[in-house]
């Protein structure tokens, strides 16, 4: 059975012992005009509506007609709010205005930038730490409180940058800062409060990685591409944290929640990068022996230098 992979896939497929994405899934899609081809898939979680799955699946096909899906039983998907139930899903297009023929289906080759967990350190994160910490003062998607934060305790709790820091030079090429309205006190308009989330240190892990999300286009709600061990998956964000003024930009949470659908849903899903080196690890050589070396290599080294 083939699989697509995205652009940036085809050449990293080389290190066995890179964690699979695709591993475990129980959603499974497919071009009906091509069905030994699958086009990628998803790990279903609670809270995915065939509504979601719709938008998720025009996040990375592009079409030049309209769609439908239909399960493997040829039943046609709704776009509704009932739960989505695992199994194979099959895109099929209508005609297009210039010919009678459906039409196409291309898989979108958006860049996603790769990323590990991000600890930076330095006076401009200091900043913006503190600033993040003092807006939420718990872990804003599991609810938990930072019970001593009063004391200047946060153990257990870690501010994540929404756009990571280490790729400072696409945000401004990107010109994202026209989303930001409250300037960071140092480090410019990416290190701003409207771009961090304080969470629990082991949820940070799984942001960074794209394996929790949030959908700011579905009130806020928090979406986990793997198994969810926290019984979070289709809550929503509080409204203590919505009604913030200085809550994080939707642009930025839609930004993270189309990355997550890349690395997970598009084709056979993007690599799952090592962090956990222990003393007397070579960690250049896992670096370089790894998936995506240059890009994993480059994330890493400007998240320490763009930190300072």
């Amino acid at each position: 059975m083939g699989l697509v992979s995205s652009p940036q896939q085809q050449t990293c497929r080389t290190n066995m012992s890179v964690a699979n994405r695709s591993a475990g899934r129980n959603i499974h899609i497919y071009d009906a005009k091509d069905p030994d081809v699958v086009l990628g898939g998803l790990i279903l979680t609670n809270g995915v509506t065939n509504a979601n799955f719709y938008s998720m699946v025009e996040i990375f096909c592009i079409f030049d007609s309209s769609y439908f899906l239909r399960d493997e039983d040829g039943i046609t998907i709704q776009r509704d709010d009932y739960p989505l139930h695992p199994g194979k899903y099959f895109i099929l297009t209508n005609a297009t205005a210039k010919n009678k023929y459906p039409g196409s289906i291309t898989i979108s080759n958006e860049p996603w930038l790769a990323r590990t967990v991000s600890a930076a350190s330095g006076t401009r994160a200091a900043s913006f730490r503190d600033a993040v910490r003092q807006r939420d003062r718990r872990c804003v998607i599991t609810g938990k409180e930072a019970l001593r934060a009063e004391h200047g305790i946060w153990r257990g709790f870690e501010v994540a940058h929404i756009f990571p820091l280490a790729y400072e030079q696409h945000w401004t090429d990107s010109d994202y800062s026209r989303w930001i309205t409250i300037p960071a006190t140092r480090g410019g308009a990416i290190n701003s409060v409207q771009n961090g989330m304080l969470l629990r240190d082991d949820i940070h892990t799984l942001f960074d990685g794209y394996d929790i999300s949030v959908n700011p286009d579905d009130n806020y709600k928090v979406v986990c591409f793997g198994p969810d061990g926290e019984g979070i998956a289709g809550k929503h964000l509080d409204q203590r944290f919505l009604e913030d003024p200085c809550r994080p930009v939707d642009q930025l949470l839609r930004w993270h929640f189309r990355q997550a659908v890349f690395a997970n849903m598009r084709g056979a899903g993007e690599p799952i990068f090592e962090y956990d080196f222990p003393p007397g690890s070579d960690v250049m050589g896992e670096i370089t022996s790894g998936p995506k070396a240059a890009e994993w290599m480059e994330f890493e080294l400007f998240s320490r230098l763009s930190a300072r």
